[in-house]
């Protein structure tokens, strides 16, 4: 097993339907974002990978089933893995159903190279309401918004602000959380009112339209690192510029 930091990607999507093509999307996706990689190996019993010598149709005839079975690069000393599942209406936002679409990587200079590019077509790929990158470090923190104590109610560290679990939040298009990278589709970004260009001069700096409409927006420079006085500013600035997120805003 190894011990690298690892990138977290998820994407919150509309859930598949028959002959859908958005998972074999979101796969091609990432290969195209990270040079060299081929995530053509399913991940089976007890973790060993089983090459897939027709990992399209494969994955068309998955599609059915309502989700994206976990795929790999079938490098034990560098893995890369990709799935999808179903989110009930009933853990959803607003009662709607969801596709959560996850991927790991490790957090290394390819990766941090390619991190925007792989986020913004995963997201496009599933035709997502809005999705993350995050380093695994910043995601624990992100967790502790959210799980609530022995006492009730979540108990953020670091002073970030308590949010809402997802199945609380009035509708899909509302950002879950922050982090280091974002993806706002068109109808997210509308819904927290990004870009304000009188706000948002800063973060705007370090993002970009994407071919649907939506946005790539990068909090830091470099991966969020959270015991960097700089980057848990930024979060935090950033949480206090978008009160939609988490659910905080009334409705």
């Amino acid at each position: 097993m190894t011990t690298q930091k690892r990138l977290d990607l998820t994407v919150y999507a509309p859930v598949l339907v028959a002959n859908d093509g958005r998972t074999l999307a979101v796969v091609r996706g990432m290969e195209r974002a990270l040079p060299g990689l081929r995530l053509n190996w399913e991940v089976g019993k007890g973790g060993r990978p089983i090459e897939l010598p027709q990992r399209d149709d494969w994955l068309v005839e998955a599609t059915p089933r309502g989700k994206l079975p976990l795929l790999c690069n079938g490098d034990e000393s560098y893995p890369v893995t990709v799935s999808g599942r179903g989110r009930s209406g009933r853990l959803g936002p607003g009662g709607q159903p969801l596709l959560d679409v996850q991927a790991e990587l490790p957090l290394d200079a390819a990766v941090i190279a390619a991190a925007g590019e792989m986020l913004e077509r995963v997201a496009e790929g599933a035709c997502a309401f809005w999705g993350h990158a995050t380093p695994d470090d910043a995601a624990l923190d992100i967790a502790y918004q959210t799980a609530p104590t022995l006492e009730g109610p979540p108990s953020p560290r670091r002073g970030l602000p308590a949010l809402k679990l997802l199945e609380q939040i009035r509708a899909p298009e509302i950002p879950y959380f922050l982090g280091w990278l974002n993806y706002w589709s068109a109808a997210a970004a509308q819904t927290i009112g990004f870009p304000d260009p009188t706000r948002d001069a800063e973060l705007l700096s370090r993002a970009r339209r994407t071919e649907s409409g939506g946005w790539v927006v990068q909090l830091t420079d470099a991966p969020l690192d959270l015991e960097n006085p700089a980057h848990l500013d930024a979060l935090k600035r950033a949480y206090q510029r978008f009160p939609e997120v988490g659910g905080r805003a009334a409705p």
